[in-house]
């Protein structure tokens, strides 16, 4: 049987990137899963005013890597989870 013969595929975004340097911006889904927690969750994070909205470029909503670190940052650690008792 012989193989058939595909035109090699374009490298996606992030194959592009070497794994030492971390992705500016990102796509709703990475953005949700840099912090931890669903799409579903990270939209209503968005909505209460704790994370950041996107950018906007070309038609792309994308996330900024720094302000959600900036976010995050302050968020309240002050270890009260009663999951982690």
């Amino acid at each position: 049987m012989q193989e058939i013969q595909t035109p090699e595929r374009p490298q996606r975004r992030g194959a592009i990137l070497p794994a030492s340097l971390a992705p500016r911006g990102l796509s709703r889904e990475q953005s949700a899963a840099y912090i931890g927690v669903s799409p579903s969750t990270f939209d209503k994070l968005i909505n209460e005013g704790v994370m950041p909205g996107p950018k906007k470029l070309r038609g792309r909503l994308v996330w900024d890597r720094k302000r959600i670190d900036e976010c995050f940052d302050a968020l309240n650690d002050d270890g009260d989870n009663p999951w982690d008792s």
